[in-house]
């Protein structure tokens, strides 16, 4: 009887996690995020941005599309991409509309949210998304280009 209960317990585990491997890393996303933060570009002081992020989720939680839009004084940074998700790894197409740079996005998920980084002809970036209830941090270093970084702090809604 008790090795009975242990399987049906154990069953039961296997079943939660289960449920819970189903789940897509990108639903705590979904919607539309505003704040602001800092923006830096080479040979510049850093400049307050303010910014709207959205998100939708896609194909069963798949497949998750990024629109980052963002102001300055003295510009603007627009982020499209693309990203699916399989095993805990993401792959897509990152572009900076502006300045028409674009690559490709190779990363993992993790606890907190995603680890990625962008690869392209004219384009070298990482970028380091948190999120924490309705907060989000995301955080781009841009490598070789005018462009030094983006931090964004954000809040759902």
């Amino acid at each position: 009887m008790l090795a009975f209960m242990l399987a049906l317990l154990l069953a039961g585990q296997n079943a939660a996690l289960a449920v819970a491997d189903d789940a897509s890393p990108f639903d705590k996303l979904a919607g539309r995020w505003v704040g602001e933060g800092r923006l830096g570009v080479r040979g510049s002081p850093s400049e307050t941005v303010k910014c709207r992020v959205t998100y939708f989720v896609r194909e069963n939680g798949r497949q998750l599309r990024q629109r980052i839009r963002c102001a300055t004084q003295s510009g603007s940074i627009e982020v499209a991409s693309t990203v699916t998700h399989a095993g805990g790894k993401l792959a897509g197409t990152w572009k900076e509309l502006t300045r028409n740079w674009s690559g490709n996005i190779s990363g993992t998920v993790h606890p907190l949210g995603f680890k990625v980084a962008v690869k392209g002809e004219n384009l070298n970036a990482n970028m380091d998304i948190v999120v924490k209830g309705e907060r989000q941090i995301i955080e781009i270093q841009f490598l070789d280009s005018s462009l030094i970084g983006l931090t964004l702090v954000l809040a759902k809604g």
